[in-house]
């Protein structure tokens, strides 16, 4: 894949990530109250931040099949780390976090991102 179609792609995902981060962050405030709302938003903000910055990693220019795959491999990595970091972060500085809405927030985020990926190619970049 192209250096700039996969900057599109990961824009697209990314942009999915935010929409469904939005829906559970406002429902989760509607039916629990605002520290609900703020731990469904941080939980998908932490999917989405890790997600970025692995997203940055992974897009390295590279033509050689292993230096792609060593990328990739960093950048998972990478994005897996930093989600934990900031999880352990959010549970020790926010006192009134609601961890179900946490937890459906970060699961929201990080299963359309893997929808988004597995349904974006080449040909059908329109979202």
């Amino acid at each position: 894949m192209e250096n700039t179609t996969t900057a599109l792609v990961f824009s697209k995902m990314l942009r999915l990530q935010l929409i469904a981060t939005a829906v559970i962050a406002i429902a989760s405030l509607v039916i629990s109250g605002l520290h609900a709302g703020l731990s469904a938003a941080l939980g998908g903000a932490v999917v989405i931040v890790g997600a970025f910055v692995g997203s940055k990693i992974a897009q390295r220019s590279n033509k050689d099949a292993t230096a792609i795959l060593i990328n990739l491999l960093k950048a998972e990595a990478v994005k897996i780390l930093i989600i934990i970091v900031m999880l352990l972060v959010s549970y020790k500085i926010y006192k009134q976090l609601v961890p179900f809405a946490l937890i459906v927030g970060l699961a929201a985020a990080a299963l359309v991102s893997g929808a988004a990926m597995s349904r974006l190619d080449k040909t059908d970049i329109k979202i």
